[in-house]
């Protein structure tokens, strides 16, 4: 079973747009973080066990190109012994370091049924994260433009409703009922977001 507390994410800091050039700052900053990490004390405060490990399989979601795109950018770790392929969606072939032709397997094997596991739950990862940032994002902006509602009021409102879908379907009357928001500033609330709506 996966161990969910050592995922990371890595926010893409130099070429969000250039899926290669993504996946070449991602691999480098995750190896760079473990050759880092090797040599910490675990006592020290900065140490994560998550990246004192080499990985001992690295999976590409992608075809040939982007297998070689990860080998070029785990280039100079290559001493590690890391084991990389990729996992071409289409017809789920494996794409494997110095073979030209790639390996299909029997959609019923445990090695790619694995592979797949391991493919579609990164994609679920990656997904809630960035659902998560666009729902605080959104958030944001919504409760920035709200008449009487400065941070603290965000905080109070945020934590009452749990989720900015559930602030936005409030009623008048729930946005009353909330401890500590004074009714003329729910009201304004209220006809700012059915005005808004």
């Amino acid at each position: 079973a996966p161990k969910k507390s050592d995922y990371r994410r890595f926010g893409i800091r130099e070429a969000a747009q250039d899926d290669f050039a993504a996946m070449n700052e991602v691999l480098s900053r995750r190896m760079a973080q473990y050759v880092a990490h090797r040599e910490r004390s675990p006592h020290e405060k900065s140490h994560d066990p998550s990246f004192a490990t080499a990985p001992g399989l690295i999976v590409i979601d992608g075809g040939k190109g982007q297998l070689s795109a990860g080998l070029e950018a785990l280039s100079e770790f290559r001493d590690l012994g890391v084991i990389v392929v990729s996992l071409a969606k289409r017809i789920e072939e494996v794409f494997l370091p110095g073979r030209p032709q790639p390996l299909v397997l029997s959609h019923e094997s445990a090695p790619l049924q694995l592979l797949q596991r391991v493919r579609d739950d990164a994609h679920r990862f990656a997904l809630e994260f960035h659902r998560g940032r666009r729902d605080k994002a959104m958030t944001r902006s919504i409760l920035d433009d709200l008449p009487g509602v400065g941070p603290a009021r965000k905080r109070l409102l945020l934590n009452h409703f749990g989720s900015p879908e559930r602030f936005l379907e409030a009623s008048r009357e729930e946005l009353e009922a909330v401890p500590g928001l004074p009714g003329k500033v729910a009201r304004e609330i209220n006809w700012h977001l059915r005005k808004t709506a």
